[in-house]
């Protein structure tokens, strides 16, 4: 196998004409090129406004022994050995006792359920929350009317809070291990559009996800693994143990309760993986009461900003994207005078905002897009950082989520239960907006103008203007007076972290803390991957019970 890299293509260009480019690189005729992949494709705007897209890929040709390259080319070329690819690790001696249990179906919950699936653990996943096609009436209905399900909305239900977003694929994990392209593959195996494997900034949007998580949630039913909707976590029961050297709770079963009917059950296990995700507040409140060890830690707090896509484009591209460009993005970061750091987050091209609330009178926002990101307005979370220093109780491990709720409270209470919204120049004067400008929001869920920054705590309030001020710039327009601020931006990733030791396993035995929720994630990539991580754990620890179902 050839790798080719840094191969470079004005745009537009077609199949075709990549290929070729590579026939005259190798300096083959065309009959002896084999197969032809592509492993990365990014796009360079240095010299805006004619762009290029920069290729890795590999080739398979006839007689590679005898490939002459031309000298003249700056593409990096190189032979490859076979890669061997994702491996799972063998099977534990020890049979396992019982099923093991998984408390969540986002990311975390699902990949993690899937590896133990296919190799014949048979999981049983509990999803608080509906299928993924219940859950996008149920949906739709809050955003329509307000009327909240508790239990199934944009943060819980199949697919977890990632179904309802612009299911960006990037992370910045460093992953030796193949499991990041093994997510990708399971994806594209699942109906996701091939082109996640290769582009530099894969997305799969909220509309292709749903289907994707319906068809992995199928594999596993077809592995004999379960999958429980309307089925919460609400305990867990354990017994003193002596092990290496000491006493330890050890885990015995769990508690469900089983939404839709009332019904409480206890099921025996001594295998829960917690892939709660960040939004589970009264799961910790109950592991905070069943003495599970949790630490508050860090996250971040603000608004969404949203802007005209065009006007993005423009800034990124030189011009407009039209038929052959992806809508642009960004990603920005600045540092206040007061040392404060200010990012933008989940930025979603031609995307919406979202009503993403999960708690009566309590509000949140998110950033959603469809796979084809054609919507008028790009809208991105502009945060600020907040730590236990911030938040007060630094011995509380639930007090960074009393903090979010007291600002969500706020933000419900400004705008009776809608999302508040305001235009940035009127932000900057602290003042309510009374209409839009040249441009209005583009939202899941109704708003109302108001004053955005009551809802902040001075300091925080100033990090977020002077923050996008300078963000200017950088992207000029950034800060443009009629630029929509809403709020609030609160569930940028989980407030508390449930420690876990080199086995992965919490203080209590038989207890994974996996994903998001238990901090040890952030994105739909680095919570599958840490759903991997601990399927692993768990398959090199014991081995299936039964003869796994065919």
């Amino acid at each position: 196998m050839i790798q080719i890299q840094q191969l470079k293509m004005k745009i537009p260009h077609s199949e075709e004409e990549l290929k070729e480019k590579v026939v005259k690189i190798l300096r083959i005729p065309p009959k002896d090129l084999l197969s032809l992949t592509i492993k990365r494709r990014s796009l360079d705007a240095r010299k805006k406004p004619e762009l290029r897209y920069v290729y890795t890929v590999e080739a398979e040709v006839r007689r590679e022994e005898e490939v002459t390259f031309r000298k003249e080319q700056k593409a990096q070329i190189s032979f490859l050995d076979p890669s061997p690819g994702y491996q799972l690790p063998k099977s534990g001696d020890a049979p396992m006792k019982s099923r093991p249990v998984i408390a969540g179906s986002g990311p975390a919950g699902l990949f993690c359920g899937y590896l133990l699936a296919q190799q014949g653990y048979r999981p049983i996943i509990l999803e608080r929350g509906e299928d993924v096609d219940a859950r996008i009436k149920t949906v739709d209905l809050f955003w329509e009317t307000g009327k909240l399900d508790r239990e199934s909305n944009v943060q819980f239900g199949e697919g977890g809070a990632g179904t309802f977003s612009d299911g960006k694929l990037n992370t910045s994990v460093k992953d030796k291990s193949g499991r990041g392209r093994n997510v990708l593959e399971i994806f594209t195996g699942h109906g996701a559009p091939k082109e996640i494997l290769y582009d530099n900034k894969p997305h799969i949007g909220t509309d292709v996800l749903s289907h994707v998580v319906k068809q992995m949630r199928q594999k596993i039913l077809s592995w004999g693994g379960e999958v429980w909707f309307s089925a919460k976590l609400t305990g867990i029961r354990t017994e003193k143990t002596w092990q290496e050297g000491r006493t330890s709770p050890v885990l015995t079963a769990v508690e469900i309760q089983h939404t839709k009917t009332g019904k409480q059950e206890m099921l025996e296990t001594d295998t829960l993986v917690l892939a709660v995700g960040h939004s589970a507040r009264d799961t910790f409140e109950m592991l905070q009461e069943e003495g599970i060890v949790m630490e508050a830690k860090s996250f971040a707090v603000g608004v969404r900003v949203e802007h005209p896509q065009n006007l993005i484009d423009h800034a990124q591209y030189g011009r407009e994207a039209g038929d052959y460009l992806p809508a642009a993005d960004y990603k920005l970061t600045a540092q206040t005078e007061k040392g404060r750091g200010v990012y933008t987050f989940c930025m979603c091209p031609g995307g919406y905002v979202v009503n993403a609330s999960s708690e009566e009178n309590r509000l949140a926002v998110n950033g959603m897009s469809y796979h084809k990101r054609d919507g008028q307005n790009a809208n991105s979370a502009v945060i600020v950082t907040v730590s236990p220093k911030d938040f007060g109780e630094e011995s509380n491990p639930l007090a960074g989520m009393a903090f979010q709720r007291k600002l969500e409270e706020r933000a419900f209470a400004l705008a009776e239960g809608k999302i508040p919204v305001q235009r940035f120049e009127d932000f900057c004067n602290n003042h309510s907006s009374e209409e839009g400008g040249h441009f209005l929001p583009q939202t899941k869920g109704q708003y109302r103008w108001r004053n955005v920054r009551e809802i902040f705590p001075k300091e925080l309030a100033e990090a977020l203007e002077e923050g996008i001020r300078r963000f200017d710039k950088k992207l000029p327009g950034f800060a443009e007076k009629d630029a929509v601020l809403s709020a609030v931006e609160s569930r940028t990733s989980s407030p508390v972290r449930i420690p876990r030791d080199v086995d992965l396993q919490s203080s209590t035995r038989g207890i994974y803390p996996c994903g998001e929720g238990a901090g040890f994630a952030g994105g739909i990539m680095s919570a599958a991957m840490d759903g991997m991580k601990v399927a692993e754990a768990i398959i090199k620890n014991k081995a299936p019970a039964g003869e796994r179902p065919v």
